[in-house]
């Protein structure tokens, strides 16, 4: 009994703390880590504007937002090209009905923190940060050139319905198919996102 307390022990050691951040959104609302702790489960979508595959998902995000706005789940989406202009992403997401934040992420601070790798990707994290799910929304795309007509593996719902339920997600890393997410030198980029 005493090796799982220490294992336990261990593990709270060397959980990275939850960074500080004060992100901007596309209504000019800034957020900051602290407003997770009031929900049972923290969505982000990983986006860009001039990714296909990313746009194309927009009402299904939109779709699990609606389904969910009851159940104690916050929803952001982050744009994680940093070279866009934020006046281009507040047009897109304006275009595009986001129906949640769309959050300019200059140093890609929410990017490092899940390890997100492609847009369209979600993940899903505690109150606390801690990452629970990171990867595809369902399985609807197979290819960059193959799609199936309706997906047959929901797997964001999937991990959200097992965070929700106090369960450990099955599957917490799915493989996406989407548009690369250029990593930037957060020295190099302009804009601030953490707070003092």
């Amino acid at each position: 009994m005493s090796g799982i307390f220490i294992a336990v022990i261990t593990m709270l050691v060397l959980m990275p703390p939850l960074p500080r951040f004060a992100l901007r959104d596309t209504a000019g609302v800034v957020h900051h880590e602290d407003e997770w702790s009031k929900s049972r489960a923290v969505v982000i979508f990983f986006t860009t504007i001039d990714c296909p595959l990313s746009n194309s998902y927009v009402p299904e995000m939109n779709r699990i937002r609606t389904d969910y706005a009851n159940r104690s789940v916050a929803f952001y989406a982050v744009q994680t090209d940093t070279t866009i202009a934020a006046a281009e992403v507040r047009k897109h997401a304006n275009e595009f009905g986001f129906s949640f934040p769309v959050l300019l992420d200059a140093k890609q601070v929410l990017v490092r923190l899940t390890g997100a790798t492609a847009t369209p990707e979600a993940a899903v994290l505690s109150g606390d940060g801690q990452l629970l799910y990171l990867g595809r929304i369902d399985n609807r795309v197979v290819d960059f050139d193959k799609r199936r007509a309706a997906p047959t593996e929901s797997d964001l719902r999937n991990a959200i319905d097992a965070v929700l339920a106090g369960r450990p997600v099955a599957r917490p890393k799915t493989d996406v198919v989407g548009c690369g997410i250029n990593l930037v030198n957060p020295e190099k980029n302009q804009g601030s996102d953490r707070r003092p």
